[in-house]
């Protein structure tokens, strides 16, 4: 197994201490920002969460420069970004940070894009990730990260960056869904 594949996979096995952060009751007290408090829990979920979040620019950025990108790497990378992705977007949800009906649809397009990728794989066809879906993707690390920071600093000014940025994260992924399947619905098409 290559660097950028394990690289990813670090992004993956960080899943489950980014969960326990963010789930246990851990008490270590708030951090004050102006009148408003983040838990401490949630900051180093939020630093763990742009720490796995930044390895996905790491892993693919080395691939292309070492000419290391394979198969394995164009399945595992994706599929980490949506695990890391549906897990804080659930954890929001559940600490009250995120509308569900967002993170429902968001979920729902990276379930059915996974569907897709898997009925070309059964075809030998390996579809990989389009600049839309990267923008998806940056602007889903950046929503859930402002998220996880409860809209600091912008909560200062009274802005909800985070809240604005959830909305357009959704837009982007539903056009960049919508677009995925229009490219290659061929490959539903000639599917047996």
């Amino acid at each position: 197994m290559n660097i950028p594949n394990r690289i990813t996979l670090s992004r993956i096995f960080l899943i489950p201490i980014f969960i326990v952060l963010m789930s246990v009751p851990f008490d270590w007290g708030t951090y004050q920002m102006g009148e408003a408090e983040l838990p401490i829990a949630h900051l180093a979920g939020a630093i763990l969460f742009i720490i796995a979040s930044t390895t996905d620019w790491i892993d693919g950025h080395y691939a292309r420069k070492h000419n290391l990108v394979t198969n394995l790497g164009k399945f595992l990378d994706p599929l980490a970004d949506k695990l890391l992705v549906s897990a804080a977007l659930i954890l929001l949800v559940e600490i009250d940070l995120a509308a569900a009906w967002i993170v429902i649809i968001i979920i729902s397009r990276e379930f059915a894009v996974t569907g897709l990728r898997l009925v070309a794989a059964g075809e030998g066809i390996v579809l990989a990730a389009s600049n839309m879906g990267k923008w998806k993707t940056t602007l889903q690390i950046v929503a859930i990260s402002a998220l996880l920071l409860h809209n600091w600093p912008f909560a200062f000014i009274g802005f909800p960056f985070a809240t604005v940025m959830l909305y357009a994260a959704m837009i982007i992924t539903v056009i960049s869904g919508y677009d995925y399947f229009k490219k290659n619905w061929h490959v539903m098409r000639s599917s047996k």
